[in-house]
């Protein structure tokens, strides 16, 4: 299924125009320190070279010949040591420094390590909420229940949607909706969160999912409230309307296919239902497995998890370009990440997008 493209702007592969391209990279997790290892010991980390690597992914896109539309950095931009060194915001600053180099709005979403070094509330007022790129359409009362009077930022989730072209949205979605992460312990979604964990995991270590039914269920994922789905529901219920094809994003992976069990969201199959309730999605895109991933399920839907940029040694890198056609998504990789066509194989006889 795999194929070389021909990367020209305005390039056919196949019978197919190239609408627009977009960037995508995750797990970058900078800090300024020395090289450790992950959480079982058996990967090393690169934390100080994770920032050499941004640079080097910035300065490639800004020389793509075909103008990108935007990035996507798919979270854990920084990594958690730098709340225990009390460096987060030097950290963060020297990260977005990097990215202020880049011809391209950046799309950016939330993962655990932004959690271990903020607050939600922290995050809503950074840079890092990106939700200004969002679309301003009316999609009913879920959508109107993301912001309701009298809710504190803590109880929020950070999701939003937009099209760059027409005919083609995109979705963020917040993974750490449900999680005992970066939120305040006096908020209701902590203490049903802290108590769905405690349920599932009852190991003194809630990162261990040492003899778990569903390994997921561990303190370093999190998932999707019932309010978010609601809202996710209306929004692909918009775009089925309107014969859109939709890539969905978030930091943690939706199916098991397509990253190890302990990597998953804790409610992943509540976010797999109403995905595969509608026709419009195209794609999964996620973080969060710094070995990568890939799966095309049952219902069309390709799940792309990507490599992280800290566990790349410094003479490789992680991040990529994806080409979007009428017909297929095509992911040009960059060191680890290896390059891959994905076709939409559903409702092949809908319009084809406008792309001009």
């Amino acid at each position: 299924m795999d194929e070389t493209p021909t990367w020209r702007p305005g390039a056919l592969t196949g019978n197919s125009e190239l609408c627009f391209s977009f960037g995508v990279i995750t797990d970058i997790q900078y800090a300024d320190l020395e090289d450790g290892y992950n959480f079982w010991g058996s990967r090393r980390r690169y934390y100080r070279h994770s920032l050499h690597l941004l640079q080097s992914a910035v300065n490639e896109w800004n020389k793509e010949d075909s103008q990108l539309e935007f990035v996507l950095q798919l979270g854990d931009i920084i990594d958690g040591f730098n709340a225990q060194h009390k460096t987060s915001e030097s950290a963060l600053r020297r990260v977005m420094n990097k990215f202020k180099k880049l011809r391209a709005p950046i799309h950016h979403t939330w993962g655990n390590h932004e959690l271990y070094n903020f607050t939600r509330d922290y995050l809503t007022q950074s840079e890092l909420n990106s939700k200004s790129l969002e679309d301003q359409i009316f999609l009913g009362s879920a959508a109107r229940g993301q912001n309701s009077p009298g809710d504190t930022t803590e109880e929020h989730y950070y999701a939003y949607h937009f099209s760059p072209v027409p005919k083609f949205r995109f979705i963020l979605l917040d993974a750490y909706d449900l999680s005992i992460l970066g939120r305040d312990k006096s908020t209701q979604k902590y203490q049903d969160s802290l108590k769905l964990l405690k349920e599932k995991n009852p190991n003194e270590n809630l990162n261990s999912p040492t003899g778990l039914a569903e390994p997921q269920f561990v303190e370093f994922n999190g998932g999707f409230s019932q309010a978010q789905l609601d809202w996710f529901n209306e929004v692909l219920t918009f775009s089925d309307t309107n014969q859109e094809k939709v890539v969905v994003v978030g930091h943690i992976p939706v199916h098991p296919g397509s990253t190890e069990s302990v990597c998953l969201a804790w409610n992943y199959k509540d976010v797999l239902s109403v995905i595969h309730s509608h026709q419009c999605v195209v794609c999964f895109l996620a973080g969060h497995l710094h070995d990568g991933g890939y799966y095309l399920d049952s219902h069309g839907v390709h799940h792309l998890t990507l490599e992280g940029i800290v566990e790349t040694p410094p003479q490789s890198q992680a991040f990529g370009t994806i080409y979007v056609y009428d017909d297929k998504l095509v992911l040009k990789g960059r060191g680890r990440i290896l390059d891959k066509v994905m076709y939409y194989t559903k409702h092949e006889d809908s319009c084809k997008y406008n792309c001009a």
